[in-house]
This record gives structure tokens, sequence and C-alpha cells, in this order.
């Protein structure tokens, strides 16, 4: 868990922990004296061997006695105050980072390709995860663990103090311990990241399946699935089988030389009173310091898989953080009118470096309405991500207002526009929730929406209206009623420029006669509208249209003009093969 990046600049997570170094330090500070009152015990073993059974002294047993017991209150008070202190540390660290992680997480998501693993494992919100494993090991046992093993060297000062002979055994069983554990770090390391790799694996694999349950059940794929995910987790298994395996004949050691050390020190002990080189009570003190001086190295052992966890899951939490450095804060532009451009305009989707549009030259003035259409696979989805700026373009600038997009805060942005995509997606919550963005609600702003959107009687018939919790995804709609809401969020709090991508593809006659009275209230109140669309039904309310073919402008200008454009060549079939007429009137229609 490196401080510096590759670059040789602090990293941000690591920079996230170094804010809180007070309280990291006042933790170090209070172990400090915890630490030394483990030294009452062997003392008063001491006194009480070698002076109270000695003098036979009721009076010193007594007060050696209550001096003990209040040194162990204060100790007990301190471990306490130290508990709290690295649970509230916690807190602090999860509020600092958990939202910066979240951001991130979120961003990159957007440049990843859709079905890659890594875009599944942030989709499922794996660095999350990983920062609750960090923030574990930096406030529970793991950083305990570190600021005690300093110790060590102190304990076995102590035992020199009482004899060399025990310095040199303690030291020799803490070496071992120590190897022990090095040991089992390094026979566990392939096995224990290879077999996470495959957990994650079979776990995306069982998410994919059940978002397509029906599909997977109408074709009788699921033994076939089945067998699949048997696969992965069972290799996922077989790995984590074998560093278990290996790490549990490590632990069994670590037990075995720990009562073993403990049984040497004891016969150790009784050979120097023998010999007259110590007390008897230094037996059991010996006894006592030995076991504070092996037990941090002991719980490193139980320790080390956290630690490794925890390194592992700093790397790609640091790898993501890097990958999606904190925004610049922009001075806030004055709310857009709605006027959008491209000049040269080349896109490819994220992750890759092959243009899917390219050469787009557009401006599409305030208030117009343009519809783009085109055979599938022409581009049209990836240009009108292009122009909301979701996806940045390899070549060229998308303009809004006369401002790169880019220029914008997003958030602030995401007011003014509209978007409706093809794979209509629901946040789990109520119908007025999702209508609203998930932000504050205004009750009559989401009521006018989805008016708007000629879907609020449809929901007015929902089970609890508005307040209707439609689950994940959406899950408890139909997939035109989704599309319905879907309008509407995109209509909420009349944005100045909408994108709807194919807003018609799962809408009965009623859903489009809504869609075209959405168009035409936009229209009036002067919004920037772009839709994609396959039906010629929505062409009669454009302004202009634009035809995309392999990425490129084929036409674009006022509808009636490539619409005329479009069908013009029907009425000259002796120009073209025979036959050919007939698929370019279907063309023309499916516009």
């Amino acid at each position: 868990m490196s401080a510096k990046t590759a670059r040789g600049t602090k990293s941000e997570l690591w920079s996230g922990f170094f804010a809180y170094r007070g309280v990291f330090a006042g933790v170090a500070l209070v172990s400090v004296f915890t630490n030394l009152l483990m030294l009452v015990s062997p003392m008063y073993m001491m006194q009480v061997y070698d002076r109270v059974l000695v003098s036979r002294s009721l009076t010193t047993l007594t007060m050696l006695t209550i001096a003990a017991i209040l040194l162990y209150v204060v100790y007990a008070s301190l471990e306490a105050l130290r508990s709290r202190a690295m649970v509230r540390i916690g807190v602090l660290l999860d509020d600092r980072l958990g939202p910066r992680v979240f951001d991130a997480v979120f961003r990159v998501s957007l440049k990843m390709p859709r079905g890659s693993l890594h875009s599944m494992q942030l989709n499922s919100a794996q660095p999350l995860r990983d920062l609750d494993t960090i923030r574990q090991f930096a406030t529970g046992n793991g950083f305990l663990t570190l600021i005690d093993v300093p110790w060590t060297p102190i304990f076995l000062f102590a035992l020199f103090l009482l004899h060399p002979y025990y310095a040199i055994y303690s030291l020799t069983a803490a070496v071992v311990l120590f190897a022990l554990a090095t040991l089992q770090e390094y026979g566990t390391r392939k096995d224990i990241v290879a077999a996470t790799t495959h957990t994650i694996e079979a776990l995306h694999f069982v998410d994919a399946n059940l978002r397509n349950n029906e599909a997977v059940e109408a074709m009788g794929m699921r033994n076939e699935m089945l067998k699949r995910w048997t696969q992965k987790h069972e290799r996922a298994l077989t790995l984590q089988a074998e560093a278990s395996d290996w790490a549990g004949g490590i632990i069994a050691s670590t037990k075995f030389w720990q009562g073993a050390a403990q049984l040497g020190v004891l016969a150790l002990g009784a050979y120097l009173v023998i010999e007259g080189s110590v007390t008897g009570g230094a037996i059991f003190a010996a006894n006592i310091l030995m076991g504070r001086a092996l037990a941090p190295v002991a719980q490193s052992v139980s320790v080390w898989q956290s630690f490794v966890n925890a390194r592992s899951a700093w790397g790609r939490v640091d790898a993501i953080l890097r990958s999606a450095p904190v925004e610049m804060e922009r001075m806030p532009l004055p709310p857009p009118k709605g006027h959008l451009s491209a000049a040269g305009v080349a896109v490819a989707p994220p992750g890759s470096q092959v243009d899917v549009v390219r050469g787009i030259v557009l401006e599409i003035p305030p208030g117009e309405a343009v519809a783009i259409v085109g055979p599938s696979a022409s581009g049209k989805s990836t240009l009108v991500r292009a122009l909301i700026g979701v996806w940045s373009p390899m070549r060229g600038i998308v303009r809004l207002d006369g401002a790169d997009i880019a220029q914008y805060d997003r958030v602030e942005l995401g007011k003014y526009l509209g978007y409706l995509p093809q794979d209509v997606e629901l946040f789990d919550g109520t119908v007025a929730e999702n209508v609203a963005r998930l932000g504050a609600i205004d009750p009559e702003a989401v009521v006018e929406a989805a008016k708007m959107a000629g879907v609020h009687e449809l929901i007015l018939q929902l089970p609890d209206g508005y307040d209707t919790r439609i689950g994940q995804g959406g899950q408890s709609l139909s997939g035109g009623q989704r599309q319905r809401i879907g309008l509407a969020r995109a209509l909420y709090g009349k944005p100045r420029v909408v994108v709807l991508d194919e807003p018609n593809s799962n809408l009965d006659h009623a859903g489009e006669a809504a869609l075209a009275e959405a168009l035409s209230i936009l229209k009036r109140d002067r919004t920037t509208i772009v839709v994609v669309t396959h039906r010629p039904s929505i062409l009669t309310g454009m302004d202009k249209i634009l035809v995309l073919n392999n990425g490129n402008i084929e036409r674009f200008g006022p509808r009636e003009e490539v619409l005329a454009g479009l069908v013009r060549p029907v009425a000259m079939p002796t120009a073209r093969p025979q036959g050919s007429s007939t698929a370019v009137t279907r063309q023309g229609r499916d516009g």
C-alpha cells in the first residue's frame, strides 16, 4: 500500500487516511500506555513470589493487589477509549472516501465497454466493497496489531533484564513465528487472487443470467447456464481449498510452536532457578513477558490474510481513483437555450479505438426538432450520446450554446437536459421519485411531466399511484409503462434539450399518440428536440431529418426535402436493377 503512485505523486487514497493522522497518532499513543500496563501482571507475580511468599505479609499482598487492580482499571479504560476512537475513525474515513469512490466508479463505468468483466465489477460496486475491506483492516485488529508489533523488542528487553537466555529464546520463537506468517502469505497469494477473480466472474455470470432469465427459460438454456456457472464456481472453490489447506497447515504449525515455546520458557526458567541464576518468581514473569512479546507476532499470522486482502483492495481502489481524478470546479455557465452543434465529430464506444460515427458536422438551433434515422448499427445512438456529453468524441467538438459541452458542470447541466435511452432503466423507489430524477419531489412538476408524457392516468391506476414502489429496474412494470415513465423523467423540469432514443419502441397506439402530443408541446415551448427513430409516425412533427449510414451523414436538411430525396428514386426504376425500388420505398417509409 504505497503512498506514491507510479507517477510519484501522493495517492489520493493515502491522502484520505493521512488527513486523520492525528487520530491515528492518538490511538498509537494510547497503545503505548496499554502495552506498558501489560507489565503489571509479570511485576505482580514476581513481587508475590519473591516478597509476599517469603515475608508472608498480608499487608504487602493487599497493597500490591489493590495497586494492580487500579492499574487494570486504567488499562480497561484506555482499551475502551482506543476502541471508540477506531470506530469513529472508520466513520470519518467512510464519510470522506465513500462518496469519492462512488463518484469514481460511476465515471469510470461510463468509459468502459458494456459487458466487459471490469465494467461488470464496477456495476456490482466491487470498489465500494474494497473500500470497506480497507477500512475494516485499518480501523480493526489489523492496525492495532501493526502498532503493537514494535513493542515486541521492548518486552524482549525486559526478558533480557531477567536473564539473557530468556531474551535469546524468545527472539528465536518470534523469528520462527514471523517466518511461518511469511510462508503462509507466499504460499496462498496466487491462489487467493485467482480464487477471488473466479468468484467475481461466477457472481457476475449469475447476475447477467438472472437479468435475462425469461429468455434463458424460454429457450431451454438453463442447464447450459448451470454448467457454465458450475465450472467457474468449482474452479474458485478448488483454488480456495488449496489456499486454505496451505494456510491451515501453517496455522496448525503456528499453534504448535506457540504452545511449545510457552512450555520451553517454563523449562528454561526451572533450569535457571536450579542453577541459581534467577528467582522462582522470574519463571512466571518470563512466561507472561514472552507471551506478550510473541502475541503481536502470533496475531500477525491470524490477520495476515486480512492484510493481503486489504493490500489487494487498496490497489484496486487506488487505480479507480487515479482513473477518475477529482473534477475541477467549473465556473457556472448561464442556463443553455438549446443551441446544439457538432464540428468534425468522431465517436467510438468506450473501450474501442474504432470510430462508429465520423465527420459529423451539424447545427441545431434552439427550438428545432431533428429526427435521426438510418439502418441498424449506423451509429445513431452513439451520436446522440456524444451530443449530450455522455460519451466524449475522439475528434471534433460538441457545443451547447457555443461552449464545449465538456465545460459544463454535469450536475447543473443535467437540469436542462432530458434523455430517454433505448434501454429504459428505472430505479428502486416510487414512481414520483423516478420522475423527479431521485431528487427533491416537486409534486406539481412531477404531475406536469407525467401529463406531458401521457402517463398520468396510467400512474393513477397503479396500487398507490405516484407513491407506488416499482422495484429495482422497474421490474413490476411492463416495457411500455417503463418507457412512458422514462419519458416523463426526461421531460421533468422543462429541459431545454430533449434527446429521445427510440422513444416509441415499446408503445402501443395510445402511447404513440401521447408521445406525439408531448413532442408538440415541447416544440411550442421552443425546446430543442433530437429523436432517434425507425418509425415514420414521428417524422411528421420534425423540422429536419438526419440520415446516418455507416457512421456518416448521408442526408441532413428540412423534413420534406430529405423525405423527397429518399422517395424520389422510386420514380426512376430504369436506373436500378429490377426490384430495387421496393427496397428504397421501404427505406423511405422507415425513415
